[in-house]
């Protein structure tokens, strides 16, 4: 119930006294402010890294063939292995659980594609269609690679945005021809890639099947990329453990042999860091509410001094039949009014600060420190409980007090 009397007389009081309200209620404000501040900086730490898992797909198994390290079956230690196309129509076959799965194939040797007179060096990536999904390649005109293309070993080809800069002086590209040593490939597509990175937008992505026939001359793939439809850690793992079991089997190496082939968990990896901010996300608030902690104290013993020098007032309240109630009440009201508008402004400064830091902040680890609707939620309810945990204990004391005691007070 809003009572008009009572919230004058509260402010009358804090301005009688308005030097020990403002060094008490900047506490409060330094806290919730560092709070902010913190919790930002973390969100901004977060976005760095989360935007270096946005270029591929999180939930992906990146498996590259290496060199045996023991001996096996009468096989000598120091075996490449190597992938063919097999071991791709293999996993789709006999792995289950699989979401996409794309082969790639480097292309080494001289890049240098031309088209009328243009030239640059640029990176070939021989993919299966799968890939583009895996790296969230975003098609801006025509299309990506499809699986006709590889069937067919097609001689067509996807070009980033930078090559196609590079190379091109008209804006119509689809369907021109570009050279790749000697051979004509022909634009289907241009793509860019969200990560920013350079090098991803220099790339041109062509059929597996028609590199190894045209540029390699050979069945071969370097790394298989294979997404897990369920982004379970344990499912992942079970995954990784039925390729490296199936692989061990086909290409006859000791299973525990670590070096023979190479796994890495993107799933496993993903769910480490958001473990890692969880934990820091805690450990954030430990030290923000360690810190508005240390205000509260510093509230609540103002408060207690000025119930002290109200004894008399209060024990002149109750002998005019003032309730404990309303006693606690009118404490309270003042701690909480000092903690909201202290706690206000330390708010707004924390998210003005943020708001005007955050566009100057785009490193590569660290970008956009903000703080989002949650978290100025999660401040707010801070505060109510801050005011009214600082305002209860001197409260009880008003309430406690005789009016025999009170008015006999000097």
């Amino acid at each position: 119930m809003f009572l008009l009397d009572r919230w004058i007389e509260i402010i009358s009081v804090i301005r009688r006294n308005k030097l020990r309200t403002f060094l008490t209620g900047f506490s409060v404000t330094w806290g919730i402010f560092m709070l902010i501040i913190l919790l930002g900086s973390g969100h901004g730490l977060e976005n760095g890294v989360h935007d270096q898992f946005k270029s591929s797909a999180v939930n992906t198994l990146w498996v590259w063939g290496g060199e045996t390290s023991k001996a096996y079956k009468g096989y000598k230690p120091g075996r490449d292995i190597s992938f063919k196309n097999e071991d791709y129509d293999n996993v789709v076959n006999k792995i289950d659980g699989v979401g996409h799965l794309s082969g790639r194939l480097h292309v080494w040797g001289n890049n240098t594609i031309s088209y009328k007179g243009e030239y640059g060096d640029f990176d070939l990536r021989s993919v299966h269609p799968d890939y583009g999904i895996i790296e969230k390649v975003k098609i801006l005109e025509g299309r990506f690679i499809n699986n006709i293309d590889v069937q067919k070993n097609r001689k067509v080809v996807t070009i980033g945005v930078a090559v196609k800069d590079a190379l091109f002086k008209q804006d119509n590209v689809i369907g021109e021809h570009i050279s790749i040593r000697g051979i004509p490939f022909k634009v289907v597509g241009i793509f860019m890639d969200d990560d920013g990175r350079q090098d991803n937008q220099r790339a041109i992505y062509l059929p597996i099947t028609t590199a190894q026939k045209a540029l390699v001359g050979r069945d071969r793939i370097n790394t298989l990329a294979v997404t897990v439809e369920s982004k379970e850690v344990s499912e992942s793992k079970r995954m990784e453990d039925d390729i490296r079991s199936n692989f061990a089997e086909r290409h006859i190496f000791d299973i525990e042999d670590s070096n023979a082939i190479f796994i890495w968990n993107g799933v496993e990896e993903f769910k480490q860091f958001q473990d890692l901010f969880a934990a820091i996300r805690m450990f954030i608030w430990v030290i923000g509410i360690g810190t508005i902690v240390a205000g509260i104290v510093g509230v609540s013993n103002i408060m207690m001094i000025s119930v002290k020098e109200r004894t008399r007032e209060i024990g002149i309240r109750k002998s005019l039949g003032a309730t404990p109630w309303s006693i606690i009440n009118m404490v309270m009201q003042e701690a909480v009014l000092i903690t909201g508008i202290a706690g206000y402004f330390g708010l707004l400064l924390g998210i003005g600060l943020l708001e005007l830091i955050s566009p100057h902040i785009q490193s590569e680890f660290f970008r956009n420190p903000e703080a989002d609707l949650s978290v100025a939620i999660s401040a707010v309810v801070v505060l109510i409980v801050a005011g009214t945990i600082a305002g209860y204990v001197p409260a009880k004391k008003a309430a406690s007090i005789k009016p025999v005691d009170a008015l006999k007070d000097e």
